[in-house]
């Protein structure tokens, strides 16, 4: 099996035609330049030594050079040995509060920047396990679908903002239910979700979604973020200038504070954990620990080809070819220009 490794630098291909053309026009305007200098017969005289078909020669080798160096720069692999990886792990799904509470600045730099932080650290941890995001305000919806492709679950984890969910409140029964919906049923691998918001203001009765999980052996882990005590929320304008902070109907600033409660309850009657946000710890990294201790199931495999890099034939050949390029002279040797008098 063969393939390029990098083949977007095969796109350099592009450049070769109008390298040919540039020398074709080169040496037209050489050419002509010399006939306006002298006549073809004076020429000769002239120049003596001067060889147009040695610098088309020269001119080839680099050429068919420059070539092998795109395709070296590519990376020609040989697939050498298939290979059948089983994957192994659990089934996560995060449910992320993105009201616009979590913009409270108690934790550090903010409370959903500190989340995201944490997420994306427990995404580069990973190591076959599935990882879901649902982010939830008024409502929940599906970010990230289960997956173990880490580098996309980075991608779509950075455009998460407060305005990823139109509807203000806090839905955390919404978030919870659709997890447990969005697992894969066929999959009999252990699952868990992890609510990471403020708990303020929730919507939704809690205790029906609670008991499904419970039913279908879903532990639900819980961190809560924020102050008990409750803090202003910041509002930024469009260049993301803070302008001032959120007021009620009658002017006065509104506290968004942390509802441990509960957050506690939907831990402890899930089978799960409760853990409360700091500026220095990294409470999903502890989760994470805890959830290495459940059973990890198959859930499928991954045929692997193990390529091997050939990209040192072209290489090896280009500079070759500049070495006799470099040998060769750009003009008529003594005893061509000699031979070449002779007949003449």
């Amino acid at each position: 099996m063969f393939r390029f490794q990098h083949s977007e630098y095969l796109m350099l291909l592009y450049i070769l035609p109008f390298l040919a053309a540039l020398y074709w026009y080169a040496s037209y305007r050489r050419s002509k330049k010399l006939k306006e200098f002298a006549r073809q017969k004076m020429s000769g005289v002239l120049y003596p030594k001067f060889s147009a078909k040695k610098r088309l020669v020269k001119f080839s080798l680099k050429f068919l050079a420059v070539t092998l160096i795109i395709f070296a720069l590519a990376n020609p692999q040989l697939g050498s040995k298939i290979e059948e990886v089983k994957q192994v792990g659990i089934d996560v799904y995060i449910c992320l509060d993105v009201s616009l509470s979590m913009q409270a600045e108690d934790i550090k730099p903010n409370r959903l920047e500190k989340a995201k932080y944490e997420i994306s650290k427990l995404i580069d941890r990973l190591r076959g396990d599935r990882l879901g995001l649902i982010v939830f305000a008024g409502n929940a919806y599906v970010q990230i679908p289960l997956t173990t492709d880490y580098a996309a679950a980075h991608l779509l984890l950075n455009a998460v903002d407060v305005n990823s969910v139109p509807e203000p409140g806090t839905a955390i029964a919404s978030a919870i239910k659709l997890a447990i919906d969005s697992f894969k049923k066929d999959a009999e691998t252990q699952k868990a979700i992890v609510v990471i918001t403020d708990g303020e203001d929730h919507q939704g009765d809690l205790k029906p979604v609670i008991e499904e999980a419970k039913k279908k052996g879903i532990l639900i882990y819980t961190i809560g973020l924020g102050s008990p005590a409750g803090v202003p929320i910041p509002i930024y304008n469009s260049a993301g200038q803070k302008i001032g902070y959120k007021k009620d109907r009658h002017g006065n600033v509104v506290l968004t504070k942390l509802d441990e409660a509960t957050l506690k309850e939907i831990a402890d009657e899930s089978g799960g954990k409760y853990f409360r946000g700091t500026n220095t710890e990294d409470e999903l990294e502890k989760i994470y620990n805890d959830l290495a201790h459940l059973k990890q199931t198959e859930f499928g495999a991954t045929r692997i080809t193990d390529y091997e890099d050939r990209f040192y034939y072209p290489l090896i050949l280009a500079i070759l070819l500049l070495i006799v390029e470099n040998l060769i002279p750009g003009t008529k040797s003594e005893i061509l220009s000699k031979l070449l008098a002779k007949n003449e």
